[in-house]
């Protein structure tokens, strides 16, 4: 009897574990959790290495050899000011006046004062030669001779000093109109009309377009590997140009002792469409740290690089499929690739799309 119920029992259990399977077999599969959303596949490219010693560039600023700031040499207000910042003038163009009507007036008296001078040499000369006549006949002595003679050198000396004096009352009534010395650009003007001009104090400055350079500061090592022959280039981005053969090159002899560094200096061309103070760039061939060693030089497409004014920066492709804005040091441009001179590793892949990586988050 007990091995009979024990045997229902057995029955009854695997009854109810296959009812189980069967229920679990029918109910439909739940939904397993959705997954993160993934980053969407952007179109990128490796960053290329070639071989070659390549250049390095150093950065520098764009210099005009002649610019002359204008100051006021006598007092007075600016009372005409017939040119602006970004004029075209000529040599000897009437940059400025400063009121003169005071030194008009000393002008003019002094004139005057030459004239009264003028007249009296002429009457102490006439009663020169009447004395002298006399003295020949007999009719007066060696000492009223004498005194004449006296009389005519002073007369003579006070109209040189008067001359004189008038011809420096002229020349500053000339000092209250500012000329061009040499034709040129207005760069900036510092003063409006009314305003009161000082002796020293600046008016205006003025460059001339025709002679530029490039002025950047090399290392003293860098100079020493290159043997002191240089042969450099300039680029000025922004410019129609773009890179620019200079027509001379100076290398300041003295280095800066808080950044042992040299002045080099590349004169451009006279037609380059270049102002001082832009941006620009002097390459070295093969004056870097890998000069002679074949180092590797990294390059991107061009499409690749982002510019925000002085920023350049390229979308990095990570692990995670995401992209990272990096900031670069580009170099130059070699068709449709731009050397990268730091920021980036060989092999990393960069957005070919910069505004679409832009929108991934």
């Amino acid at each position: 009897m007990p091995a009979a119920r024990l045997a229902r029992r057995s029955l009854q259990a695997v009854a109810i574990v296959t009812a189980v399977v069967a229920a679990a077999a029918a109910r439909p599969p739940a939904l397993a959790p959705a997954p993160a959303d993934a980053p969407p596949t952007l179109p990128s490219a490796a960053v290329a290495a070639q071989g070659g010693s390549g250049s390095t560039s150093y950065e520098g600023v764009v210099e005009a050899l002649r610019q002359t700031v204008v100051a006021a040499q006598v007092p007075g207000a600016v009372v005409a000011l017939p040119v602006h910042a970004g004029d075209k003038v000529q040599a000897g163009q009437v940059l400025m006046r400063i009121d003169a009507r005071a030194a008009d007036q000393t002008a003019a008296a002094g004139a005057a004062q030459a004239r009264a001078g003028r007249a009296a040499l002429e009457a102490a000369s006439r009663e020169f030669e009447r004395q002298h006549q006399l003295f020949a006949q007999g009719f007066i002595s060696q000492a009223a001779l004498d005194r004449a003679e006296a009389q005519f050198k002073t007369a003579q000396a006070d109209a040189s000093a008067q001359l004189a004096n008038a011809g420096a009352a002229r020349t500053q009534s000339d000092l209250y109109v500012v000329k061009a010395p040499y034709g040129g650009v207005v760069a900036s003007v510092s003063v409006v009309l009314g305003d009161m001009a000082l002796p020293g104090r600046p008016l205006l400055t003025l460059y001339d377009p025709a002679a530029l350079r490039v002025a950047a500061a090399v290392p003293q090592a860098a100079v020493t590997r290159s043997g002191g022959v240089l042969a450099p280039q300039a680029e000025i981005p922004g410019t129609a140009a773009g890179w620019i053969k200079p027509v001379r090159v100076q290398l300041l002899p003295t280095v800066d002792v808080a950044s042992q560094t040299l002045e080099l200096r590349l004169d451009l061309p006279a037609d380059t469409d270049a102002t001082p103070g832009m941006f620009a760039r002097a390459w070295l061939p093969g004056a870097g740290p890998g000069a002679g060693s074949g180092a590797a030089r990294l390059f991107v497409p061009s499409q690749a690089l982002v510019r925000r004014s002085e920023l350049a920066a390229v979308y990095v492709i990570g692990r995670d499929g995401k992209p990272l804005l990096r900031q670069v040091r580009p170099g130059r441009s070699d068709g449709s690739q731009v050397e990268i001179l730091s920021g980036v590793a060989a092999g990393e892949r960069v957005a070919l799309d910069p505004q679409a990586a832009a929108r991934v988050r």
